[in-house]
């Protein structure tokens, strides 16, 4: 599921955790004036980059001596033997302050390493991470590793987590081997590892820039802003500073050190109406390092927004069930895309007889209008001046990034592909991913909407209030903003999604003003959804979050224009039984201190 700017899961959710995969800073040119500033620059620069070396080399080294070591051993001794070994280290260092109503309620920071241990038995046709029924097994485990660059420590943890893994390789394989004795075929009869060319490249690993005194001053600054509203019930203000870098060696001969650096300032709010229902609203703002973050006319006019978006909702009145025709804003649209198109195109999926398989079949058939195209982009950086989220220069299995072009004018062409192959492609595209501590699978990164049936807003908006007349609806939706959403993709479960909306209109039309409402979902499901789309905006707007599937927590981002749907179905949102606070606020808040 799409991380939600807050949070979520089934499959996945665009959200706002404090857990964020930064980004690498740019690397920085120098224009010399003359030849003795040149010379002097350059030596400087290569003693620094030697610097950087010998800081890389005592963990890395210590990787690919022990990887060497271990590998020749189990070759030689182990049986099965193993065909294949990789090892990658995620060093991730981060600070975090975070504050409400003028007050600091949590301050945060750290640095650790984590070891995921990647170890293939039996041969690349069948090993020991064949998919049985949906499982395909967990060998690696996230241990700990030092954050010092002690050569025995690091070693010796590499030593007893290979062990590990490898028993339980071994293990796994030869229950896989009487399963497919006793078992049918599979419908995908490909192998289960591509062999891919070695990759090396050494970054500088990312240094964490994080003004904590000022942002200590600065979080105070907004928080109390909220003081100002006193119809929201709870209110923080968060801001985090992450670096990740990855240290990655194989027996292919890959040898990597890659990383990258990420700052956000996450703005929420909450109430609770008379009838129980919970209300919230958000904004958030990234950036590659914490000086790249909004100043503070930026944020004060957010949390403005967010306090305000809470309080209209509080008289909002409630939506009812509806189908008709609606416009989702960018945001809202990168994340229905995200949920409904992106994890149906994820390669493994096709393999997987547990699920559903909604495209397994449609490559070089129309599965989206001929409108639009989609791709998938994890070198992009930027789009329109903001920072994408889902960005990398390497996936989990160590190859290196690369556009991929999923649907071409509505049709489908590709899937996102890690190193475990599908009938027709055999190749990873660089898109294996994972959290520490769970293997990678093939994952989404920056996906991107594109569109040669782009309209104005205004030209938009004229074409959902046609569309109401045309099906003589009462009105149609508006989905400014959204939190996230979920999709089910598995065989068993039922083939549909849900956006989780936080700003909603009804739009008339009879030119009376919109309407703010309150307590809605969006339901569908993905086919008959794809085919309600008419027309796009001809702004793109971009959703930055996390998503949780298999794998774990990945950095995401959708971007997307404004798209017009002939149809469209709300639900009513859950809400609580509880009643607003009894009590009435302290009277100290009444003074505004955030005026």
């Amino acid at each position: 599921m799409m991380a939600r700017s807050p949070a979520a899961n089934p499959i996945c959710h665009p959200r706002t955790l404090p857990v964020l995969h930064v980004r690498r800073r740019p690397a920085r040119q120098c224009y010399p004036g003359n030849l003795i500033r040149a010379v002097s620059l350059r030596l400087a620069i290569f003693a620094s980059a030697a610097c950087v070396a010998a800081a890389q080399s005592t963990l890395l080294d210590a990787m690919s001596q022990e990887l060497t070591r271990n590998f020749t051993v189990l070759k030689q001794k182990a049986e099965p033997p193993p065909y294949f070994l990789s090892y990658e280290i995620t060093e991730q260092e981060y600070k975090s302050i975070s504050g409400t109503l003028g007050t600091i309620d949590g301050t945060g920071g750290g640095k650790e390493r984590q070891l995921d241990v990647s170890v293939r038995v039996g041969t690349p046709k069948l090993d020991n991470y064949h998919s049985v029924r949906g499982d395909r097994g967990q060998f690696t485990s996230g241990m700990a590793v030092t954050y010092e660059d002690s050569v025995n420590s690091i070693k010796r943890r590499l030593w007893l987590e290979t062990d590990r893994a490898y028993r339980s390789a071994a293990q796994r394989l030869i229950r896989i081997t009487t399963n497919t004795q006793v078992k049918v075929a599979a419908e995908d009869s490909s192998d289960d590892f591509s062999v891919e060319p070695a990759a090396v490249s050494m970054q500088a690993p990312v240094k964490l820039e994080f003004d904590a005194a000022s942002w200590n001053q600065r979080v105070r600054k907004l928080s109390a802003r909220f003081q100002n509203y006193q119809k929201v019930l709870t209110s923080h203000i968060s801001v985090i500073g992450q670096t990740d870098t990855r240290y990655f060696v194989n027996t292919e001969g890959s040898r990597l050190v890659f990383g990258r650096g990420f700052a956000r300032v996450i703005i929420t709010a909450s109430a609770k109406a008379s009838d129980g229902t919970d209300l919230s609203s958000f904004e958030t703002f990234e950036a590659v390092e914490a000086s790249g973050l909004p100043d503070d006319k930026t944020l004060n006019a957010a949390v403005d927004r967010v306090a305000n978006d809470v309080t209209n909702l509080l008289i909002a009145p409630e939506a009812e069930p509806f189908v008709g025709p609606a416009i989702f804003s960018g945001r809202a649209a990168g994340v229905f895309f995200h949920e409904i198109f992106g994890h149906r195109v994820e390669g493994h999926r096709q393999k997987d007889e547990a699920e559903g398989q909604t495209f397994t079949k449609s490559v070089n058939q129309s599965v989206l209008p001929s409108f639009l195209s989609v791709v998938f982009d994890p070198t992009r950086r930027k789009v329109g001046g903001v920072d994408l989220n889902g960005w990398y220069d390497y996936d989990d299995e160590g190859v290196k990034a690369r556009p991929v072009l999923a649907v071409d004018k509505g049709v489908l062409k590709t899937f996102l592909m890690s190193r475990s192959p599908i009938n027709g492609f055999g190749e990873s595209n660089g898109h294996g991913r994972r959290q520490p501590g769970l293997e990678p699978v093939s994952r989404q990164s920056n996906l991107i909407v594109e569109s040669t049936n782009a309209v104005s807003d205004a030209k938009l908006r004229q074409m959902l209030i046609a569309e109401v007349k045309k099906q003589g609806k009462p009105y149609g939706l508006y989905f400014r903003d959204i939190t996230g959403g979920f999709t089910t993709t598995a065989r068993a479960g039922l083939q549909a999604f849900k956006v989780i909306p936080v700003i909603v209109y009804r739009i008339y039309p009879d030119g009376r003003p919109d309407q703010l409402v309150r307590g809605t979902d969006i339901v569908g499901t993905p086919l008959s959804s794809f085919s309600k789309i008419m027309a796009t905006g001809d702004k793109p707007e971009v959703f930055n979050g996390y998503c949780g599937a298999e794998s774990g927590s990945v950095p995401v981002s959708a971007v997307s224009p404004s798209i017009l749907v002939s149809e469209i179905e709300i639900e009513k949102k859950a809400k609580s039984n509880d009643r607003p606070p009894l009590l009435s606020e302290p009277t100290e808040l009444e003074k505004g201190a955030g005026k």
